[in-house]
């Protein structure tokens, strides 16, 4: 509890600030804890449900945990014409994910497809905790995998 006073600390425990302050808890733990959502309803005189409602409403506020690694592959036009799909499954059948299953038991990788990621001019793109990776293809993502797998190695 005493990262989530200190985000509240940072915001001035100003509830007007509460997608800022919800984005700064999901960076930390890289989803929004349910204990975390009721500790922040209560110190900010909220009810629980105001702050499910806006933990639902955006789409990139997550209840479920994620990866050390959140991957977002481009599904949008630009990147589905140039085959971001083959991509897509490069990753999926690396991690033994699915549609279904997007993250790795050992909590290190999540994939997950998005609309559009903004760069249609790098297409087709990926990021890996927002940082845009251009002009994928399916052997840049599998070099991309080992790269992180040797960096999470190497920080254990």
């Amino acid at each position: 509890m005493a990262q989530l006073d200190d985000i509240l600390q940072q915001h001035d425990y100003n509830r007007t600030l509460l997608i800022a302050i919800m984005q700064d808890i999901q960076k930390v733990y890289h989803y929004l804890p349910e204990e975390a959502l009721c500790y922040i309803a209560r110190k900010l005189n909220l009810s629980e449900a105001k702050i499910y409602g806006v933990a639902t409403f955006y789409e990139n506020f997550s209840l479920e945990p994620k990866g050390k690694y959140v991957i977002k592959i481009c599904d949008g036009t630009a990147c589905h014409v140039r085959k971001s799909v083959p991509i897509l499954d490069e990753f999926r059948g690396m991690l033994g994910l699915s549609k279904e299953k997007t993250t790795t038991d050992d909590m290190l990788f999540t994939v997950e497809t998005v609309s559009c990621l903004g760069a249609c001019g790098l297409a087709p793109v990926c990021t890996v905790n927002d940082h845009v990776h251009p002009s994928m293809t399916p052997d840049k993502a599998r070099a991309l995998i080992e790269e992180l797998k040797e960096e999470a190695a190497n920080e254990n």
